[in-house]
């Protein structure tokens, strides 16, 4: 059997209930999820077909995008919001190769990306996780292991990889980052992307499937247009904001999606 429907339930957990980050981590090929994720993140499937080629570029975007932020632009502090479940060549594991002093804060309000993470991290002092809602800012920085671990005095990289379209239009996705970069120092970065669709049928289905499905925990998808609101004020770095499978890639090997009818969107952005 795939999965964990065979392990001691951590506390908090709903099998009831089809997670995101499960859903994600069945598309990648994890055995972090339940039957529950398994059968929505299918049924999405038969409708959106690309979906799980959609994951795995998207996974590879933030190994990329992580890689060239240490590299070649210095950063050495990293805070994952929505990070979802630990998973091969995370942030910390692409950050710290560069440099093993980098330090990473994962976080995510699933109680389950909290047991599993803390189990995967509890020996790299460089790396918290933590259980939060991403949009309670002040609450996340001024958390005991965010201070701990992030120098705010020094550039940091945000990122929002593959989770604003978990967050509804009432709560202001874009006024989200913009809090977010207040608090950093000028010289740090930004990634943003989200699901986004020009098919309306499309955009209307999932976001509808994924609502129900999730029991409101869902914002929306949306257009490309929209995503641009998200980097008012900063520097958006090359190649602009694009599908992410055509952001700076490696090669032409990755996954292709045989279809388009939804993509990744977004890129980076500095703040100057």
């Amino acid at each position: 059997m795939v999965g964990l429907d065979r392990e001691p339930l951590p506390v908090g957990i709903d099998v009831a209930v089809p997670s995101v980050a499960r859903m994600y981590d069945y598309y990648l090929g994890g055995k972090d999820n339940y039957a529950v994720d398994r059968e929505a993140s299918d049924e999405l499937l038969k409708v959106v077909p690309s979906t799980k080629e959609l994951a795995l570029n998207n996974r590879r975007f933030l190994q990329r995008v992580v890689r060239l932020l240490a590299e070649e632009y210095g950063i050495r502090q990293f805070i994952d919001h929505g990070s979802g479940l630990p998973t091969q060549d995370n942030v910390h594991q692409v950050a710290q190769r560069v440099d093993p002093a980098s330090r990473v804060v994962y976080i995510d309000n699933d109680p389950i990306v909290l047991a599993h993470g803390r189990a995967l991290l509890e020996e790299n002092d460089g790396t918290a996780v933590i259980q939060a809602d991403m949009r309670e800012t002040d609450a996340i920085l001024s958390h005991p292991e965010v201070k701990r671990l992030i120098d705010f005095d020094q550039p940091v990289a945000a990122l929002f990889v593959s989770v604003m379209h978990c967050i509804p239009d009432a709560d202001d996705p874009a006024a989200l980052v913009r809090r977010v970069a207040e608090r950093l120092v000028p010289g740090s970065y930004l990634v943003v992307c989200q699901l986004v669709s020009e098919d309306k049928a499309t955009r209307d289905f999932v976001t509808r499937f994924m609502d129900e499905s999730t029991h409101g925990n869902w914002g929306r998808v949306r257009q490309a247009h929209e995503v641009e609101r998200f980097f008012d004020g900063l520097e958006i770095l090359e190649p602009g904001l694009v599908e992410v499978s055509t952001w700076r890639p490696d090669s032409d090997l990755g996954p292709k999606q045989a279809t388009q009818e939804w993509i990744e969107f977004g890129g980076l952005a500095r703040k100057l």
